[in-house]
């Protein structure tokens, strides 16, 4: 077998591999890496300005009786080895403050969460400092998923490699944290850009703008199933293949143990050209044999029309819209807060970095969304602004 492999791929030939080479040194070879200025709105408005007001602050908690509040303990060695989340300063006590009255004092909260959410659980983002454009990384488009039938074998044969640990994230402390706002009715409606389900396995019942890696579905007829199902399909068309991916140690998810491999956004990873580029067996659809994708909004692809109209009208319709962890540079979450703004609502990000929305919120605070959400849930400091 070793020998028919360093045949088909002589760069692997000795020294780098022996005829007793393991099957997982072999994939370790085959596999690479590539990397307030006003706080609240004319509805309900409050006017911060330096040397004008006097904060009073009493200690309280949001919650209700029955509700559990749920804690999680960060994983900070996890986080520390990873890299994918943007080094921030802690959250100051105004910082906790200001977004506890933002959630206090709404009765119709939206929020709108993005990739920052999990990129404190070890799946990383695009955009960051650390995301994977930095190394030059370019996701696939939905249009050249439709034409090209080596990009969807590249596209699934990374996907299902990086699939085990993919899964493996566990909802971080953020995720937490709003699972339970949400349980306490403090928010009205959840949005989600992300596509990895770490909100629903915190509790929470988002609408997920962009869809997800946890279904498949037809591009012909339309049909759709559990992406586990497809993950059995492509090992039974593929089995010795399937069988040399799952023989990898991947280590811990997020951890530094994955041979050069780099997980992405989207659940995939990266894998040599090679090792996908034949003999690589893509499911059909079980109704009408046609082109199976994930029920993902790819770049240059639109978000269903109902699912953006739906956000649309409950972001117009709020009081109050938050945006955590998301930079809002795409068109699709961008105008949801240009919506609720120009609605009257009261806006704020919580972002590590820049985002598309600086410009009109009310409120921006710089931190990380693990950090200052259980702060705002279990002390959050109510202030009540006196003038001088």
């Amino acid at each position: 077998m070793f020998s028919r492999m360093c045949l088909r791929f002589p760069w692997l030939s000795p020294p780098f591999i022996s005829p007793s080479t393991s099957r997982p040194e072999v994939l370790r070879s085959l596999l690479t890496g590539h990397k307030f200025r006003q706080l609240f709105s004319s509805r309900r408005r409050i006017k911060f300005s330096q040397g004008s007001i006097k904060f009073l602050q009493t200690l309280c908690r949001i919650s209700v009786p029955g509700v559990p509040v749920r804690e999680t303990q960060p994983p900070s060695k996890f986080l520390k080895d990873k890299k994918v989340v943007p080094q921030a300063d802690p959250p100051s006590a105004e910082d906790v403050n200001h977004l506890y009255q933002l959630i206090d004092q709404s009765t119709k909260l939206v929020v709108l969460t993005g990739a920052g959410i999990s990129t404190e659980c070890g799946i990383p983002d695009y955009r960051s400092p650390n995301g994977a454009y930095s190394s030059g990384f370019k996701p696939i488009t939905h249009q050249e998923f439709v034409r090209s039938s080596r990009a969807r074998r590249r596209y699934w044969a990374r996907s299902y490699a990086g699939w085990r640990r993919f899964t493996a994230a566990q909802p971080g402390a953020a995720h937490v944290a709003l699972a339970s706002l949400e349980q306490a009715g403090r928010i009205n409606f959840m949005i989600t850009q992300n596509v990895d389900r770490l909100h629903h396995r915190a509790g929470s019942n988002p609408l997920e703008l962009h869809g997800t890696v946890y279904s498949v579905i037809c591009l012909d007829c339309g049909f759709s199933f559990c992406r586990n199902l497809f993950q059995d399909e492509v090992k039974a068309l593929n089995p010795k293949w399937a069988a040399a991916i799952e023989s990898l140690d991947y280590g811990n998810a997020g951890s530094d143990k994955s041979f050069g491999m780099k997980q992405r956004p989207d659940g995939d990873i990266e894998i040599d050209e090679k090792f996908w580029e034949e003999d690589f067996h893509i499911p059909t659809c079980h109704k009408c044999n046609g082109v199976l994708k994930p029920d993902v909004v790819f770049f240059g692809d639109n978000v269903p029309k109902e699912r953006a109209d739906k956000a649309k009208e409950v972001a117009r319709e709020c009081d109050a819209f938050l945006v955590l962890g998301s930079s809002v540079m795409t068109m699709s979450a961008f105008q949801l807060v240009r919506a609720a703004h120009e609605a009257g609502a009261s806006t704020a990000i919580v972002n590590i970095g820049k985002t598309r929305a600086d410009e009109f919120v009310s409120l921006k605070v710089n931190a990380r969304l693990g950090e200052i959400l259980p702060r705002v849930l279990n002390t959050g400091s109510l202030s009540i602004p006196a003038l001088h």
